[in-house]
């Protein structure tokens, strides 16, 4: 396989390289893959997209430093990055002048304290969120149209992550989102949040306090625009959740053994490149993210898959190329934008085995497409290919890869549990579709979770 992709690479066809890149057209490509990739969680009395001229007063110390990126390999050397106050700016909207003044004097004289030395794997130095007077949000509240909150999060290589203050909101970001929730919204004004974060954080206590919720992630340099591209409308938000938000850290299944024990005679301090020498014993088994949450039925915050969008979408019936599984077979369906607003539509297509000796999740993620931008009206039929590995599971005892006879049931919808459309077809006879080889095989027994079994409730509560 590396070979192959040596053979790939264009140092090897011999493309020339040039100290000159194209760095306005690499950032305008930078600037749409972000904002495809924004996630709009939360959108209550259409509060997006903002309409055009509105005053917004940006709250939240990562409205104005944005993260970037994240630690080690998670980063990349940037010429530039725009703060979404400066990307709002930059839409043609007006940034409250006094908060955006109150921030930029806090972030300087914070900034100043830290430290100048910083390791390649450091973790991005972290501001405390600044305390908002009564005052402020009071002439906020009153001058500006509508608050967008920011709450940012670093991470990386070179350390884990902590549950206290990094998946759950500190104290001063709660009291924030509290305080900005309460004066804008006691003058009939939204509060849209924007979460500048690297991974899953804890949503469940606080969303109802926003009107709307837009899943940055860590946006690169061309971040704040993209996200003022997603708040204005500009672009229609289409990206969906890699990852399960779950509503509490003690509904993670792996949450009870993570981070692991240090094993003994260890230095307990370690170092970021390498750690400490401990053992972690992964007992969630086959049924990793969103495989445990449908199987245990265990209701995320925000299931695999989810996103929202300013449109809306039809899907028209499943068609199956065959009842009987041969060699593969293909499925095919029609989307339709059913809105007035264009837009694209992310279509997953998730399968279901039948109940056998194969320990199985409640189904699998097996394919997945981005319509185009679909106008209001506008239709685009989708094909999803089939292969007898799609069906297949490990056999340990075997070590092959093995498709059991039985009833498949194909769903394809919106996430994995907005399910819009399904079908089966029928494998008469199993298959070994594929022979391994029993290497790294554990030195000690593990006792994977099965199906039917008690779910494991995490010790970090």
């Amino acid at each position: 396989r590396v070979l192959r992709m040596v053979l790939q690479s264009p140092t090897f066809k011999g493309d020339k390289y040039t100290s000159q890149p194209a760095l306005k057209a690499n950032a305008t490509v930078a600037r749409q893959a972000a904002a495809e990739g924004m996630v709009l969680l939360r959108n209550q009395g259409a509060a997006l997209p903002l309409a055009a001229g509105k005053r917004v007063a940006a709250f939240g110390v990562t409205s104005y430093s944005l993260i970037a990126g994240g630690t080690g390999s998670g980063d990349v050397n940037k010429a530039y990055t725009i703060a979404i106050a400066q990307g709002l700016t930059n839409a043609g909207y007006a940034v409250d002048a006094p908060v955006s003044q109150a921030y930029s004097q806090y972030l300087k004289a914070e900034k100043a304290k830290l430290s100048k030395k910083r390791n390649l794997l450091d973790p991005a130095p972290v501001i405390a969120e600044m305390p908002v007077t009564a005052a402020q949000l009071a002439s906020a509240a009153q001058a500006a149209d509508v608050a967008v909150v920011t709450i940012g999060r670093s991470a990386g290589e070179g350390g884990d992550r902590k549950v206290p203050g990094d998946f759950t909101l500190t104290a001063a970001e709660q009291t924030l989102l509290k305080q900005v929730s309460a004066a804008f919204h006691a003058k009939g004004k939204k509060m849209v949040v924007v979460l500048n974060v690297g991974g899953v954080t804890e949503v469940a206590s606080w969303r109802d306090q926003a009107d709307a919720i837009v899943l940055a992630w860590q946006p690169g340099q061309e971040g704040g625009n993209a996200v003022a591209d997603v708040l204005s409308g500009k672009v229609n938000p289409s990206g969906k959740l890699a990852t399960t938000f779950p509503m509490s850290y003690a509904d993670v299944p792996y949450g009870q053994n993570f981070p692991g024990k240090v094993l003994p005679g260890n230095d307990a301090k370690g170092n970021s490149f390498v750690g400490v020498p401990s053992v972690n014993t992964y007992e969630e088994g086959i049924y990793v993210g969103y495989r445990y949450y449908n199987t245990f039925q265990v209701k995320p915050a925000y299931e695999f898959g989810y996103g929202l969008s300013y449109s809306t979408f039809g899907y028209g019936p499943l068609k199956l190329s065959s009842s009987t599984f041969g060699k593969g077979l293909t499925a095919t369906l029609t989307v339709t934008n059913t809105s007035q607003v264009a837009g694209k539509e992310v279509v997953q297509l998730y399968l279901s085995a039948p109940t056998g000796a194969l320990d199985k999740p409640a189904s699998e993620l097996k394919g997945f497409v981005k319509t185009n931008l679909l106008a209001p009206g506008q239709s685009q039929t989708l094909t999803f290919p089939l292969t007898a590995m799609d069906l297949a599971s490990f056999h340990t005892p075997t070590s092959s890869w093995v498709a059991e006879a039985g009833t498949y049931t194909v769903r394809v919808g919106a996430s994995s549990l907005a399910v819009k459309q399904q079908a089966t077809f029928q494998l008469p006879t199993a298959q070994v579709v594929l022979k391994s080889r029993p290497l790294l095989v554990p030195q000690q027994p593990v006792a994977d979770l099965k199906a039917g079994q008690p779910r494991p409730t995490s010790a970090k509560k």
